[in-house]
């Protein structure tokens, strides 16, 4: 796309362009197993749902098509949930686009047109709860300095759909300021993720000062698992996070 906009072709031929020369988006990595769609279980054969939603949204998304970015979206989390949806279709393909535009200047708008879009439908995908099932809310943060904060508005729409309340901060804070909302929100449980792989586990010491405790919850791969603090449970990613707080908080799903 890079080569065909330097050329002087328009938006959408350098899109077209780019579409004929990359490699099929149902090469990116999908799970076989059967995944939540509305609170039930529905098999994916071959990975066949995924692959499909993946190709349109990639398309969408080469074309600048913002809408049809938002439709896409809007149809991976419907048909798939948000947490398959987000393993599956929007993070690779995120992921991809990231990878074929780094370095470089023309292209680059293609992901941010993307993440800006991923933003605005995981809100769409959280509802509000006006009686949630938890008395005390989760907190979901990131550890100061994370630039990948997208999978906690991911994990913040997984657990309103299971009717689990959780308190979200998007933007990391520094730690002084987590350490004050995590006081005053007196949360029932804190989860922080951390993608880069620098998270400094002594930021825990600091959440578990004050009378009230929290269930302490480190979650993504940029944790070292041997310098948790004991009492910091490691969670390996955003499925195993949802059912996690879920049962710890409420018990058994509903």
């Amino acid at each position: 796309m890079q080569r065909a906009l330097l050329r002087g072709a328009s938006t959408a031929e350098a899109a077209r362009y780019a579409l004929e020369q990359m490699p099929r988006a149902d090469a990116l990595p999908l799970p076989a197993q059967p995944v939540e769609t509305n609170g039930s279980k529905a098999a994916v054969e071959d990975g066949e749902v995924p692959s499909r939603l993946a190709r349109r949204l990639s398309t969408a998304a080469l074309a600048m098509d913002d809408g049809a970015v938002q439709r896409m979206l809007a149809d991976a989390i419907c048909e798939l949930g948000v947490l398959h949806a987000w393993a599956s279709v929007i993070d690779p393909v995120l992921t991809a686009l990231g990878a074929r535009w780094r370095g470089v200047h023309a292209g680059a708008e293609v992901e941010y047109l993307l993440a800006e879009c991923v933003y605005a439908a995981l809100v769409r995908a959280t509802p509000v709860l006006d009686e949630p099932r938890n008395q005390r809310p989760v907190l979901l943060a990131c550890v100061p300095e994370e630039r990948d904060n997208m999978p906690v508005y991911a994990l913040a729409a997984a657990l309103a759909g299971r009717r689990v309340g959780a308190q979200l901060f998007g933007i990391a804070l520094p730690a002084e300021v987590l350490a004050v909302a995590v006081r005053r929100s007196a949360p029932a449980a804190v989860v922080l993720w951390a993608h880069r792989s620098d998270a400094d586990p002594r930021l825990f010491a600091r959440l578990a000062r004050g009378r009230q405790r929290s269930r302490l919850f480190a979650c993504g791969p940029g944790w070292d698992p041997g310098l948790l603090p004991p009492k910091v449970e490691l969670l390996p990613d955003l499925a195993a996070a949802a059912s996690r707080v879920e049962h710890v908080l409420v018990g058994a799903p509903r």
